[in-house]
């Protein structure tokens, strides 16, 4: 019986009963006895650990976020559970920054028994928070590639005083052991800095990852929300599977991305960022684009408004 048949076993609806966090975390662990492993590293973050192939997918996840997720389980767990991979989850309860001398211990030992050395391709995946993590603890697995969604390089008040944002951050040391993000990059096969560049403190943070391995990936008019847009166009497996197989490219990417000019946010926030910017025949050529292709009402009365504005001139 493989480890996903024996996960199925355990979990049939994917940890959805769960009700509560402890109960939520119950269930976990027996799904770890089975998998792989379910641990608690110190008294704010876990590890979930499944067993499957030589091929790894590592996510960096909040249990508030998993909580709200329909199956209630880690981000990439259900990609990695269709593709086969072997999946490490870590689990942060709150905005920890995944900040913890437990989990510095925890990603120590994997490398004093050389973890990522049994995995052909490796992928660290997070997002905002996560992606921090994902890139301070890529310096653990060299030649991973890390996708980095809205990626901060630090939030230490000397470095990023800028950045007001997370108020509780501010008061998290980020000056010791995998402390600052960017550093800790350069072993890596790649790093994939997906990013909207309208949103200024984010694309301030993007700046500090100078290193030639970093490729910035900008994804404007969504507000920030780059994983979430991904997610909801339905790209992240063809992205993970590109990434896995070290074939993800700016090019590759783009050609994914052209599924946008069908995604609803996408659209709108184009459209109020021209409204915004006053440039109404840019807005009608929007208009006209997106309902010459798509029953979009929302698009159709706004290129009636433009129209009547402008014979009205």
């Amino acid at each position: 019986m493989s480890v996903i048949e024996m996960v199925d076993r355990v979990a049939p609806t994917d940890a959805a009963a769960a009700t509560s966090d402890a109960e939520w975390l119950a269930l976990m662990a027996r799904i770890g006895d089975e998998a792989g492993y379910f641990q608690p590293l110190g008294k704010r973050h876990h590890a979930f650990f499944m067993d499957e192939d030589p091929t790894l997918l590592v996510t960096f996840d909040t249990l508030h976020n998993i909580r709200t997720r329909p199956g209630q389980m880690p981000a990439g767990y259900a990609i990695a559970r269709e593709m086969g991979w072997s999946y490490l989850a870590l689990i942060a309860e709150g905005e920890t920054w995944f900040r913890d001398p437990a989990l510095y211990a925890y990603f120590d030992r994997l490398v004093d028994d050389a973890f990522f050395e049994d995995f052909n391709h490796c992928v660290l995946m997070g997002s905002d928070m996560g992606a921090y993590a994902a890139c301070a603890y890529s310096v653990t697995a060299p030649g991973a590639t890390v996708l980095a969604f809205n990626p901060r390089a630090t939030m230490d008040v000397e470095r990023a005083g800028w950045d007001t944002r997370a108020p509780a951050a501010r008061r998290i040391e980020f000056r010791s052991r995998y402390g600052y993000a960017p550093d800790m990059t350069e072993g890596t096969g790649q790093v994939f800095a997906f990013h909207d560049p309208k949103v200024v403190l984010d694309a301030m943070h993007v700046s500090l990852f100078a290193g030639p391995w970093v490729t910035p990936v900008r994804m404007p008019y969504l507000g920030g929300r780059t994983e979430w847009a991904i997610s909801q166009m339905g790209l992240m497996p063809d992205l993970l599977q590109l990434a896995m197989k070290g074939k993800l490219t700016t090019a590759g990417f783009a050609g994914l991305w052209r599924a946008r000019r069908s995604f609803g946010p996408y659209l709108k926030g184009i459209l109020a960022a021209t409204d915004e910017a006053r440039q109404p025949r840019r807005a009608m050529a929007i208009c006209a684009s997106v309902t010459s292709r798509l029953n979009a009402p929302r698009f159709r009365r706004r290129l009636g408004e433009l129209q009547a504005e402008l014979n009205a001139q």
